[in-house]
């Protein structure tokens, strides 16, 4: 997972470090809310493939409501905790096969402003680092002098000291390949008055940030996040469900007799509100269609009404002509006897 502000090259740096092109569509200030966008993709690091599965936190720190934007990635690493729960509570467990999605690593990016980490900072590092592991990083460090770089390293890494006070990586991620003038082609970002390598540990802590993320501790992560972060996670969970943890028999059935009551109940509740809904728009389609009758019926009694005018008109009308004709029959009658 990459959690940072807009603009600090979160993208760029995940690009440098698995030399592959990113698909994640660029961000913007506009977003109301924080969207966690997920790109899963096949690598192969050291000979070996391996399936990353890549979180990016859009819009973060973006909005008035700073706390919102904690609180959206707070819930997303819950709720992959509460999936692997799940599963685990199922008496007939696949977790072999089951597609694991809770997060192991979590680059969290800080504005290279030389002051020490901001509000929102201490404020989302603190709940992440009860979920994930956090591996704090310095975006653009190629913007800060050496000296002020080394003295906010170590402002960051003892003003944090929720995650043991872990000093940034100070990072530079470039998608441009530079000549140098030895004709070496390298990852750098080039400026008027040189350039800075990406993979040059004199310029920047990118290779111990590889070395640490993909190679050195990666198992550790794992076990971390595992043993550490889920089983707090899951001992909470346990404990709201009155369940104590390796509990079995009785308690173990008690507790699966309660969550089949709740779901229970609460597909009763859905069916109810489904069958209500449906009697709603039952209703609603009856009173149309008695509305439509009834307009029907009203056209019928127009047009019978009108029907009978004109036949009546038209009866009068021929017998008007029939006394007419005899009429005229009369007279000429009279003429040819004078």
């Amino acid at each position: 997972m990459c959690v940072g502000e807009t603009g600090m090259g979160k993208t760029t740096l995940i690009e440098s470090l698995f030399n592959m092109k990113l698909d994640f569509e660029p961000c913007n200030h506009e977003l109301k809310t924080v969207e966690l966008r997920t790109k899963t993709y096949d690598v192969a690091e050291g000979g070996i493939r391996v399936k990353l599965r890549l979180v990016e936190t859009a819009g973060f720190g973006d909005q008035l409501d700073k706390d919102k934007s904690a609180r959206v990635i707070v819930e997303y690493l819950e709720a992959q905790f509460e999936r692997y729960l799940q599963e685990e509570l199922k008496v007939r467990r696949m977790l072999n096969y089951f597609d694991d999605s809770r997060i192991h690593a979590c680059l969290y990016f800080i504005s290279p402003t030389g002051h020490g980490l901001k509000a929102l900072d201490l404020v989302t590092l603190r709940e992440l680092a009860k979920r994930v592991n956090v591996i704090p990083v310095i975006a653009k460090s190629d913007t800060t002098c050496k000296d002020e770089l080394v003295r906010f390293k170590h402002k960051v890494a003892h003003t944090n000291v929720e995650m043991n006070s872990a000093v940034p990586f100070a990072v530079v991620g470039s998608g441009d390949f530079v000549k140098k003038d030895n004709g070496v082609m390298v990852r750098a970002r080039k400026y008027p008055w040189g350039i800075v390598e990406v993979e040059n540990e004199q310029h920047c802590d990118f290779v111990k940030l590889r070395e640490a993320l993909l190679r050195t501790n990666v198992d550790e992560m794992r076990e971390r996040t595992h043993n550490v972060l889920y089983e707090n996670y899951r001992r909470e969970r346990l404990r709201d469900m009155r369940m104590g943890d390796g509990d079995t028999g009785p308690k173990m059935f008690e507790t699966f007799t309660l969550k089949q009551k709740e779901y229970n109940d609460e597909f009763a509740r859905q069916e109810t509100t489904i069958r209500e809904d449906f009697q709603k728009k039952l209703e609603a389609k009856e009173a149309e269609m008695r509305q439509r009758e009834e307009a029907l019926n009203v056209r019928s009694r127009e047009v019978e009404d009108q029907a009978s005018y004109e036949l009546h008109r038209l009866e009068s009308e021929i017998r008007m002509l029939t006394e007419e004709r005899t009429r005229l029959q009369a007279k000429a009658s009279k003429k040819l006897r004078k």
